[in-house]
């Protein structure tokens, strides 16, 4: 008899402790369902309110076609997406924009076009499989009809302000044979003969209007994607702030007019290193510069200090200032 009781009261107790787990593990789904539920309502995904009224280069984009608008929203989804990539080209505005903005407004050129050139680059010196390469994605050939300087030494269309310049010879000539800004940019990535054929065989002088290979066709569409994200990130969930955007470096210059056997040595007599000297003047592509002409260089260094973080030259100052501008030939 007592061995029965004794066997009723563990049945029971595990029957119990059962009993509460089970009631536990309810409240505890209950619980994480609403938690779910209340992170899905948060983080839920839905398409953006477009705006209808965004234009390039003051020439208005016909939204109200739904072959256009389509087309649109597909630039803005894949952008205003892609979180990581629209902070980090915001980060650099602060950086590179000030010196593209200025050489534009100097030229007569759209201030919209800093946008092409952050879609070509993502605003950074990068060479495509083509061979076109730096901010403004030029060939080696195009370059040099614009007037840069392109040979193994060096490559001026790694030199941000020469190739902004010669970019804007580009577009200026381009509006010339086609009066039209938005043609313009189509015409940067297809080419102005490679865009004048298409008008001709169609029989159209509108963009909007001419059937054109893939990237073409979204080429202008991804420029006013990214440019109506940056100027209005509220309208795509971003919450940009001013403040830690990247800033351009205060800079001096040092004109070279001979060779230099050492690019590594020369830096280290201005009390920095390689690296640093790569990093303010990339379009130097060689460790020397024979230089048999005696061409006069303009190379830019940093005037605030840069730490170096082997040697004794961490806290060494820089040489004398010659020139205080982030711009150091005419615009």
């Amino acid at each position: 008899m007592q061995i029965k009781q004794v066997l009723f009261r563990k049945t029971t107790g595990l029957i119990l402790i059962l009993l509460v787990f089970v009631v536990e593990l309810f409240v505890y789904s209950t619980r994480q369902e609403g938690e779910n539920a209340a992170s899905f309502e948060q983080h839920k995904l839905s398409a953006f309110e477009l705006n209808h009224d965004i234009d390039f280069c003051g020439e208005k984009v016909p939204l109200y076609s739904r072959d256009i608008l389509e087309r649109y929203e597909r630039e803005v989804l894949k952008n205003a997406l892609w979180h990581s990539e629209m902070i980090l080209l915001h980060k650099r505005t602060g950086k590179y924009f000030p010196i593209i903005e200025r050489i534009l407004k100097a030229n007569g050129v759209p201030d919209d076009f800093k946008y092409l050139c952050m879609i070509e680059s993502g605003l950074d010196n990068v060479v495509s499989p083509a061979g076109a390469a730096g901010f403004w994605q030029i060939m080696e050939q195009t370059g040099k009809e614009f007037g840069l300087t392109v040979s193994e030494e060096v490559d001026e269309r790694y030199h941000l302000e020469k190739a902004t310049r010669a970019a804007c010879r580009y577009f200026k000539q381009a509006y010339e044979k086609f009066g039209s800004w938005t043609l313009v940019a189509a015409s940067y990535n297809i080419g102005m003969s490679g865009l004048e054929r298409r008008m001709k065989a169609q029989d159209t002088d509108n963009y909007y209007d001419l059937l054109l290979n893939s990237e073409t066709a979204r080429y202008v569409f991804r420029i006013l994607a990214v440019k109506d994200i940056l100027e209005h990130p509220k309208r795509y969930n971003f919450d940009f702030i001013k403040e830690e955007r990247y800033q351009p470096y205060k800079i001096y210059t040092l004109t070279v007019d001979s060779s230099v056997p050492s690019w590594s040595d020369w830096a280290k007599q201005q009390a920095v290193n390689y690296k640093i000297l790569k990093l303010f003047n990339p379009w130097l592509r060689t460790a020397k510069l024979t230089n048999p002409d005696s061409t006069k260089y303009v190379l830019q260094m940093p005037k605030e200090q840069i730490y170096i973080f082997s040697g004794d030259t961490t806290d060494a100052p820089n040489v004398a200032v010659k020139n205080d501008s982030t711009l150091t030939e005419n615009d």
